[in-house]
């Protein structure tokens, strides 16, 4: 439902009824019947009155007809003609090649045709006078609609309204809102559907800040308040975290002897609790109950969801507890909020608890809460029990998704089975589901941990092939796994790699290349690598310089002579490493020669 329908529910013409009591057609020819009609205007309504719907004979008349003579047409009507009559011959005179109406011959129309309840037909006419003039534009039109028949009548009301509607859906909102303002410079009524309409619109292209200054000012100028407006201007500033503007829009409601429904503290409530501020939304809660407008399943599961980020469980299922106590009954998506903050806290027993009270209300469990299922257990590195849950989903008719997958392929790699991750894999190709960065990172990992770096490496690649760039985490791991295997030469070709594929690598990417100079005894490709490391800006750590250490003393002692090694920490910046490994090569020295 839009905005608009639910402000101005009333059609138009029911808007409009009492408007065409001041104002008619019947009241327009009395009014002007002692004047003398112009020879021109009387042919011209015979020729309409005779003609057929093509109006061929008229045809000898258009060289003297002006726009002033189809004007007093719409204005006179001498002979009473048909409303249905004058607008389709208004519409043909239009077409005519070297005819152009004015803009008051536009306004002229539509406030005939608003009088005769066309309101559709003459809402065209307006837009079309909108679309003409453009942007910037609604101060010299609205003058123009004011001036129709000389200033100020009853169809002026109608005019307002049209011309608001017609700026707004053009999308030229600061000439919509020109018009209202003008509008009550001239003392007009308050236009409630132009109004209505332009809300609507400004709800979907303006700033929520704009659109509350123009609500105010609306409401101020005499618009009818409404709650449901209220509450979506409140549920706009709590998604944009802006939590005091909201708590204004709610404090307004009850300033406009409006009372809050049960959706306004329902919003206000979810909105401080995913600002992470609780007190407020309890606080909220009982000022609910004390007002009496009864708490519902919502307001609870705001509370909870917010309680289980927090990892207060206790309080989650205090809540719950509360809730089932007063009658109301949980849905799905509070089960999923309890299954998922005791998965996220390792709590399995009560993750599984929660998961049979959710079956035991008879609520069937969707994809993403088998998924939570899935990923509690195998965090926990209960993987039998993660493939139970699949095996679970899949006999109740719900197929396994990416996600599902992805987890369930993580825990066996974090479990160190990668055959059975690659088993999985495989599933996921029968299934037509690819793989994506998260799978890649998670089985690239499982291999490198366990020394597989041939598959790593192919791995890597495939991810390559399909369009995903491996982040640092994936080239670093890479590397340790290859430097681990002895393999530093290629640790190196994946540094040149990584580096020419526009990451910058930290260091810790370059801590694990010289560990595995280190450890192969390369201390002078160690210490260049150390150089080119300070060259381009990346700042050794305590662990570069231990790792180092440890290089350096195992090569110092590699005749055998024992040389204390240097304190591990005692290091930290490149001055004092420089002095200790002088230090240690001259007591080595001296050992020698002894």
């Amino acid at each position: 439902m839009s905005l608009r329908s639910t402000v101005s529910r009333s059609h138009p013409q029911t808007f409009y009824r009492t408007l065409t009591t001041w104002y008619s057609p019947e009241s327009i020819s009395t009014q002007q019947a002692d004047d003398e009609n112009d020879p021109v205007l009387v042919k011209l309504s015979v020729a309409i009155r005779d003609s057929n719907s093509s109006f061929t004979s008229i045809n000898n008349l258009l060289p003297s007809l002006s726009v002033s003579h189809v004007v007093d047409l719409i204005n006179r009507n001498p002979l009473s003609l048909p409303h249905n009559s004058i607008f389709a011959f208004f519409k043909f005179i239009s077409s005519q090649p070297g005819f152009r109406f004015t803009i008051d011959s536009y306004f002229a129309m539509a406030r005939f045709l608003a009088v005769h309840k066309m309101f559709d037909e003459a809402q065209s006419l307006i837009a079309l006078v909108v679309s003409r003039k453009g942007k910037n534009s609604a101060s010299s039109v609205f003058i123009s609609a004011l001036e129709t028949r000389g200033g100020r009548n009853p169809m002026c009301d109608f005019l307002v309204d049209a011309l608001m509607i017609a700026y707004a859906n053009a999308g030229f909102v600061p000439d919509a809102i020109q018009c209202f303002r003008l509008s009550r410079k001239h003392k007009f009524i308050v236009p409630i559907r132009g109004c209505g309409n332009l809300l609507d619109r400004m709800m979907k292209v303006n700033p929520i800040e704009t659109v509350w200054g123009f609500y105010m000012e609306i409401l101020n100028a005499g618009y009818p308040s409404n709650v449901y407006v209220f509450n979506i201007l409140m549920n706009k500033f709590c998604k944009e975290g802006k939590m005091c503007d909201a708590q204004k829009v709610f404090d307004e409601i009850t300033k406009r002897s409006l009372r809050p429904t049960v959706v306004s503290f329902n919003t206000l409530i979810n909105g401080y609790c995913k600002d992470g501020n609780l007190d407020e939304g309890f606080r909220l809660k009982e000022r609910m109950e004390k007002g009496r407008t009864r708490t519902d399943v919502f307001t609870y599961s705001a509370l909870i969801n917010a309680l289980c980020k927090e990892n207060k469980m206790d309080g989650a299922h205090g809540l719950f507890d509360e809730m089932c106590e007063r009658g109301l009954i949980p849905n799905d998506v509070i089960f999923t909020t309890l299954i998922h903050g005791h998965s996220r806290n390792g709590q399995i027993d009560l993750m599984k608890e929660s998961y049979e009270k959710m079956l035991s209300r008879g609520l069937q469990p969707d994809i993403v809460l088998y998924n939570t299922l899935v990923n509690g257990f195998c965090k926990n590195g209960d993987l039998v029990a993660a493939r139970n849950v699949v095996d679970g989903m899949i006999h109740r008719g719900l197929r396994p998704d990416k996600v599902t997958y992805t987890t369930l392929m993580d825990g066996f790699c974090r479990g160190g089975d990668v055959d059975a991750a690659l088993e999985i894999r495989k599933k996921m190709d029968q299934n037509g589901i690819e793989l994506d960065r998260v799978g890649f990172s998670a089985l690239i990992c499982g291999m490198c941990k366990e020394g597989r770096v041939v598959d790593a490496d192919r791995a890597l690649r495939e991810m390559l092939r399909a369009g995903m760039k491996p982040d640092d985490v994936i080239y670093t791991m890479m590397m340790d796994a290859f430097c681990k295997k002895g393999d530093v030469q290629t640790g190196f070709k994946l540094l040149k790699e990584m580096q020419s594929d526009g990451h910058v690598p930290s260091v810790v990417t370059y801590n694990v290349l010289l560990n595995g100079l280190c450890k192969l005894g390369q201390m002078k490709n160690a210490d260049v690598l150390l150089d080119a490391m300070l060259n381009i800006g990346v700042v050794p750590d305590d662990i570069t310089f231990n790792i180092l250490l440890e290089g350096h003393h195992r090569h110092a002692n590699a005749s055998k002579h024992y040389i204390p090694k240097p304190e591990i920490g005692t290091v930290a910046d490149l001055a004092s490493y420089k002095s200790v490994i002088s230090e240690l090569y001259r007591a080595s020295k001296e050992h020698r020669n002894r």
